[in-house]
């Protein structure tokens, strides 16, 4: 009989299997991804979760209470970096750390809980929101954030709405920042920390005559078609969150968030960088295609160029906004 529940729903998925297939053959890869798949299982379980249903190289699991789903997240990352002596998954993991990078997203709502399977608008959005994570990154939903407590909730920095596939409104979402509670001069939903001395302090970035400069305070920003986007680039090849620019560790950080891939390519330098799903640091300048290389003229290319401004130039161009 269907019961509704009030859950937080986990979606974790390992990426990078690709290539481990196409590396070490089919029967090794596939040993190795379940290993792996097998380990952060393990997390959900011993977090007190439940494990739903394993999807591939991925799983989908539900937690009465956010801060165990959390918790559960934070110990599948350190897992797959430091895979536990003696585990049967330790070995394959141990093998396939390098190749393989974990995407979690969370939401928290009603789900229907019918013959062991899980539906409802919480479903979606966490399924949904998988989509826009990075490599080893946690995404979470509002609704997931309000239920921690506020010593947790430091760790989390907000982004944009992102307006998920299938979905009218967009979703106002939080990335999870690292596994220990340090805020490292990012901007975060309790307010904006100041850039240390010598490090940049804004970021330019240039499109088909348009010009806008970004101080450290007004990241993370999200580059894409969707009008919610913090850049909008009105162009079919670039996907409504094409990619994210985040102040982390004391640089700029350039993530891709699509299905047809960013490419960066800095000044003074013929290679062209390819992120599918990755990321980089951007420094000096260079340029960023949105779903195509730099190169033609009619693509949709960001030039960008990173600055050390005095305090009343970055007011200057925030207001400017």
């Amino acid at each position: 009989m269907p019961r509704i529940l009030e859950r937080t729903v986990l979606f974790a998925d390992l990426r990078g299997s690709t290539a481990l297939f196409e590396r070490l053959g089919n029967a090794a890869a596939s040993t190795l991804v379940t290993g792996a798949v097998g380990l952060i299982a393990d997390c959900v379980e011993q977090g007190g979760g439940h494990v739903v249903k394993t999807l591939g190289d991925g799983l989908m699991a539900v937690f009465e209470e956010a801060a165990r789903a959390v918790a559960a997240a934070d110990a599948m990352h350190a897992a797959l970096d430091r895979p536990p002596r003696g585990s049967g998954a330790a070995t394959a993991v141990g093998v396939a750390a390098g190749a393989l990078k974990l995407q979690v997203a969370m939401a928290r709502g009603e789900v229907v809980e019918i013959e062991s399977d899980c539906f409802g608008d919480a479903v979606n959005v966490a399924a949904r929101l998988l989509d826009h994570a990075g490599d080893n990154e946690t995404l979470v939903t509002v609704d997931v954030l309000a239920g921690l407590q506020p010593a947790q909730q430091v760790r989390f920095r907000a982004l944009d709405r992102l307006q998920l596939r299938g979905r009218a409104e967009p979703v106002q979402v939080h990335l999870l920042q690292g596994r220990h509670a340090v805020i490292d001069g990012a901007a975060t939903q309790f307010g904006d920390a100041l850039p240390l001395p010598g490090e940049p302090e804004a970021l330019r970035l240039a499109w088909r005559g348009q010009e806008r400069i970004f101080a450290t305070a007004q990241l993370p920003l999200v580059l894409g078609r969707s009008p919610q986007a913090g850049c909008c680039i009105d162009d079919s090849r670039v996907s409504r969150s094409h990619a994210r620019i985040d102040w982390h560790g004391g640089a700029f950080q350039f993530t891709d968030l699509s299905f047809n891939g960013s490419y960066v390519r800095f000044a003074h330098d013929r290679a062209v960088l390819a992120l599918r799903r990755g990321s980089c640091t951007l420094h000096g300048r260079g340029e960023i295609g949105l779903g195509v290389p730099p190169g033609d003229a009619r693509a949709p290319v960001l030039r960008f160029e990173v600055l050390r401004l005095g305090e009343d130039a970055l007011l200057g161009a925030a207001g400017a906004r």
